[in-house]
């Protein structure tokens, strides 16, 4: 952790003491009431217990990507967001302005969330464990488990933290009956399907199916070749064992979908093992998580197999 990236100011740092006295004080359940009198609160339970929130607040910091497209698609713009290392900023297909960067998601900057002054922050235990008493002196702070657990039952709970879990619930039955509606309208079924990410010279990254791109490729009709999965989620192979993600349908990621040399040549020079390869934009098929970014990794496939047809 980069030391400044948790020095706060003096005018921060009252408020994170101020905060932290009033928790030893007394329970986390009054706590949102006393900070903001007269205010209706909810009870949400998630990875460090309970949290007591100002209901349908719009006042909050996201520090996963799957929490900024949640809010972001039921209608709340976040004060601040912690971006993901390989995207620059706040990503342009959630559409979204005036949303500050409070560092990254490996290393948010507590000093910029506590100058927004939220009511709450959302982040992820599994990423962001060592600061949760830091972040909750300054907010109630809410924690999925891990990022790499189902992106529905996350989204769920950020739902229910931002009291909009109907409405979340909404959405991604949303995402559910387009891909059935894609599965209905293309005949895909014993076809495969292989999302690549290059990470560098050495590695390429295949996505199972537990993972947010892979579930979609699932959800509309494909099947995954099976891999060693890592927590279900991904498998790194060298470019010389390439030809191991061969599949009807490839796509790879990349930063700029209009690069040519974005497609590893390994990939783009080998016609006979990936004769259909397509770019997809890495800032919604990897870090999009979320509902706003399921519609777009969902528009991508339904383009690939309107051309296909």
């Amino acid at each position: 952790m980069n030391p400044t990236a948790v020095r706060l100011r003096p005018a921060a740092i009252g408020v994170a003491i101020s905060l932290l006295a009033l928790l030893t004080a007394c329970d986390s359940g009054s706590r949102a009431e006393e900070t903001n009198e007269g205010a209706s609160t909810h009870s949400v339970e998630h990875a460090r217990g309970t949290a007591e929130i100002i209901a349908k607040t719009d006042k909050v910091v996201t520090l996963e990507p799957l929490e900024l497209d949640t809010a972001v698609a039921l209608g709340v713009t976040p004060l601040g967001a912690a971006v993901a290392s390989n995207v620059a900023g706040i990503p342009d297909y959630l559409g979204v302005d005036g949303v500050e960067s409070v560092g990254t998601v490996p290393e948010p900057d507590l000093e910029a969330i506590a100058a927004l002054e939220p009511d709450l922050i959302l982040g992820t235990e599994s990423r962001h464990s060592k600061l949760y008493d830091e972040l909750d002196a300054i907010a109630p702070t809410v924690f999925i488990a891990n990022h790499a657990d189902s992106w529905k039952d996350n989204a769920l709970l950020i739902g229910d933290a931002l009291d909009r879990k109907d409405e979340t619930e909404a959405l991604l039955t949303e995402v559910d009956e387009r891909c059935e509606s894609i599965k209905a309208e293309y005949d895909i079924d014993g076809e495969t399907a292989q999302m690549i990410r290059p990470r560098d010279e050495t590695t390429l990254s295949l996505y199972g199916p537990d993972s947010f791109a892979g579930s979609l490729l699932e959800c509309v009709g494909y099947s995954i070749p099976d891999q060693d999965w890592a927590d279900g989620l991904q498998a790194d192979i060298s470019p010389e064992t390439a030809v191991d993600a061969r599949a009807d349908a490839v796509f790879v990621t990349a930063d700029d979908v209009s690069d040519d040399s974005a497609v590893p040549k390994v990939i783009a020079g080998n016609s006979d093992a990936f004769p259909s390869v397509t770019p997809v934009d890495t800032s919604y098929w990897v870090s999009g998580v979320g509902p706003k970014g399921a519609h777009k990794v969902l528009d991508d496939i339904e383009s690939y197999l309107a051309e296909q047809a």
